[in-house]
């Protein structure tokens, strides 16, 4: 397996956020302790670049956040926040994606995980919302679209929908886009009849799911729902966007999903991935602000990853 992780990732300072420094420092000892960065792979990858962010984000967009950054704007949104290390933060992570997405489509090794912050998945092309600041998966799905997959498929299991991911690939019939989410909640879409349109409609799967539901509940929608559509899709590449605020003591989120619980998604994803595109499959780190529990859910997603 591949592994992205860096320290460049805590120079995105934003003090007592929920999104803090402390979420990859706590993954990065678990990784170590672990013993995952010794048994993966741990490539040397280049920040993205403008050219790769901009097939996401338009250019008024991305000159602004680079402005905002310089200037350690702060608060510049109302749930997101800006340090001057930010930029380096977000381009490098967005960079990761690209590079992952590149070594596995060429064959160098089947899956990567890339334990990257700031989140991306709420970032709109024009705008940062949620926490988010690029929109990594969606800049790696681009990516890989230029590499020559002809199709792509984003699963996101993150409890908050992906509305930034699912507007970039709205109209884009070679991007599919599968998403489990808590609902009604934060951002307030995701609602089953969001599908996509012209072209692309039928591409957008959206599974809401009350607060009440629980594990196995969540489990099996999330592969009955997923599994029927990949069948027609038939992606070459899977990206996971790897959120586990899901997860029943996450301070931001929450649903009643355990740590273990993500040993079983990551082996069925890992398990979809082989059976639609050779094993390839990029996972990225978005949600998750429990301290303890992300880097046990994120141990047992890995874990799940490599059971077979």
């Amino acid at each position: 397996m591949l592994l992205y992780h860096s320290e460049i990732f805590e120079k995105h300072d934003t003090g007592t956020h929920p999104e803090c420094i402390a979420r990859i420092v706590n993954v990065n000892r678990m990784l170590e302790k672990q013993g995952w960065i010794e048994r993966c792979t741990k490539p040397n990858w280049m920040a993205a670049t403008l050219e790769q962010c901009k097939r996401n984000h338009t250019e008024k967009y991305l000159d602004q956040l680079h402005r905002w950054c310089e200037e350690s704007a702060g608060r510049v949104e109302s749930d997101t926040v800006v340090s001057s290390g930010s930029w380096d933060a977000a381009t490098l992570a967005a960079g990761a994606a690209c590079d992952a997405v590149r070594r596995v489509c060429r064959g160098e090794d089947t899956q990567a995980f890339c334990a990257v912050r700031p989140p991306g998945h709420h970032a709109l092309r024009d705008a940062p919302m949620g926490f988010c600041l690029l929109n990594s998966v969606s800049i790696a799905a681009q990516h890989a679209r230029s590499l020559g997959c002809e199709k792509v498929l984003i699963v996101d299991w993150d409890v908050h929908h992906g509305n930034g991911t699912q507007a970039s690939f709205w109209e884009d019939p070679t991007v599919g886009f599968v998403s489990i989410h808590r609902f009604p909640f934060y951002p307030g879409t995701g609602r089953v009849d969001e599908t996509g349109t012209g072209d692309a409609l039928g591409t957008t799967v959206n599974i809401p799911v009350s607060a009440q539901t629980g594990p196995k509940s969540f489990l099996d929608q999330l592969a009955t729902q997923t599994e029927k559509f990949a069948k027609k899709f038939k992606p070459d590449l899977i990206l996971l966007s790897a959120g586990f605020d899901a997860h029943e003591n996450d301070p931001v989120g929450g649903l009643s999903l355990q740590s273990e619980h993500y040993f079983e998604a990551g082996k069925w994803i890992a398990a979809l991935a082989k059976e639609h595109c050779q094993g390839r499959l990029v996972s990225l780190l978005e949600g998750g602000y429990h301290l303890e529990h992300l880097p046990e859910s994120l141990d047992a997603h890995l874990r799940g990853f490599i059971s077979d």
